[in-house]
């Protein structure tokens, strides 16, 4: 009898599995981008919340790859964040922004603060 020369069958990556879960959040997050010569400061709201980034509902129109400030306070916690992200993805006025660089003292604070919460995703 010959010997089977198959190969198990492999599972197809699912690419659009997300490396950290997602939670959901609600809350102001004031979003400053350049435009031409000069920095134009908007309101967003926040939708989602993740260890690697934020969703937020914006007017206006960032492309991806932009580089943009956010300002924002966790419900709860009082120091006002300030950090820089870029722009993931948009869908209509949804933008996934992903942290560019977050400290020791806000991971653990985004951590206490999915604490307990169930994911979305």
């Amino acid at each position: 009898m010959p010997a089977s020369t198959s190969k198990p069958a492999t599972k197809p990556i699912d690419r659009r599995r997300r490396r950290h879960p997602r939670y959901r959040a609600d809350f102001l997050v004031a979003v400053s981008h350049l435009l031409g010569n000069h920095y134009l400061k908007l309101e967003g709201h926040c939708r989602d919340l993740s260890e690697a980034g934020i969703g937020i509902l914006l007017a206006t129109e960032l492309n991806a790859g932009e580089v943009a400030g956010l300002s924002f306070s966790l419900p709860g916690s009082l120091p006002q964040w300030e950090v820089r992200a870029v722009v993931r993805y948009r869908r209509g006025y949804h933008y996934g922004f992903e942290f560019l660089s977050l400290t020791s003292d806000q991971q653990a604070s985004l951590n206490g603060y999915f604490n307990g919460r169930e994911a979305i995703d």
